[in-house]
């Protein structure tokens, strides 16, 4: 693990962390602009907020090909890294913080990953956290999740929302999904993820399918009503886990999709019996 902490401005670190409103949590490099750019956008040339942004994991293991395909993973790992702080550059953060963790190390419940997202958490003292979301398909997200609540719990700070955002499953299935309108600046969003060279030119366009979730989920959010926004992030509200320390992550997941579930049925049952 090498920990790394950049400001973008210069100011000393306890300062950057201090005047933290907005934190993200991010699994790997890129991770950020992808889910958090919500939090990005809300602090973005706006003096009394800023976005603090943390990505846990080094990256190393990516997928790569083009003029990637032959990078080890340690240059991976440099390369993600300094990508990271361009877009923290770009995006104006508070601060970039870079813990440099392989994915095995955040999956493991005995780790050091929520002892070490605990002493940002109280550093910064955000108002608001974008995570990832607890039904996403990728391990290293979900631990990255759960990491999260667990270091909320440890440090015992109460933020006014906990988002856990789309990257590898959307969310439009989560009928009580919380939808944050990323309209604004869309050059900027443009910018951020254009950063992620080895990843786009390695063969992954995210740049591409970001934008377009963003335009789809503005458009199929409401089958009834015009659009309200021309881009969208949705977000499953994970605040209930940090405010209740007693609620059982795995309890409260269970009941999500229980609801998802009795919804489909329900519909259809209404469908092939309408006279019921």
């Amino acid at each position: 693990m090498n920990r790394r902490t950049f400001i973008p401005d210069g100011v000393p670190v306890v300062e950057a962390l201090a005047r933290t409103t907005h934190l993200g949590v991010g699994a790997h490099p890129d991770d950020l602009p992808i889910m958090a750019y919500h939090g990005i956008l809300s602090c973005y040339d706006r003096p009394h907020h800023w976005f603090t942004g943390v990505t846990v994991t080094d990256g190393a293991g990516s997928p790569r090909g083009g003029p990637y395909a032959g990078v080890d993973d340690a240059e991976m790992a440099r390369l993600r890294a300094a990508e990271e702080v361009e877009a923290a550059r770009i995006g104006k953060y508070a601060a970039a913080v870079l813990l440099g963790h392989r994915s095995a190390e955040v999956k493991d419940p005995s780790g050091p990953v929520a002892g070490e997202l605990a002493e940002i958490i109280a550093a910064t003292q955000p108002s608001i956290i974008y995570t990832h979301n607890l039904a996403d398909r990728h391990d290293t997200h979900v631990a990255v999740a759960v990491r999260t609540i667990e270091a909320l719990r440890l440090v015992g700070h109460r933020p006014d929302a906990v988002y856990g955002c789309e990257v590898w499953r959307d969310l439009d299935w989560l009928d009580d999904r919380v939808e944050l309108d990323v309209s604004g600046d869309p050059q900027l969003a443009t910018s951020l993820l254009g950063v992620y060279r080895s990843q786009i030119e390695g063969g992954k366009r995210y740049d591409l399918a970001v934008i377009g979730r963003r335009r789809a989920n503005a458009t199929f959010g409401m089958a009834k009503a015009v659009d309200q926004s021309s881009a969208v992030t949705y977000a499953m509200n994970l605040t209930p886990l940090a405010v209740s320390p007693g609620l059982e992550i795995a309890d409260f997941v269970d009941d999500l999709l229980d609801r998802f579930a009795s919804d489909v049925r329900t519909r259809l049952r209404r469908i092939l019996n309408p006279g019921l």
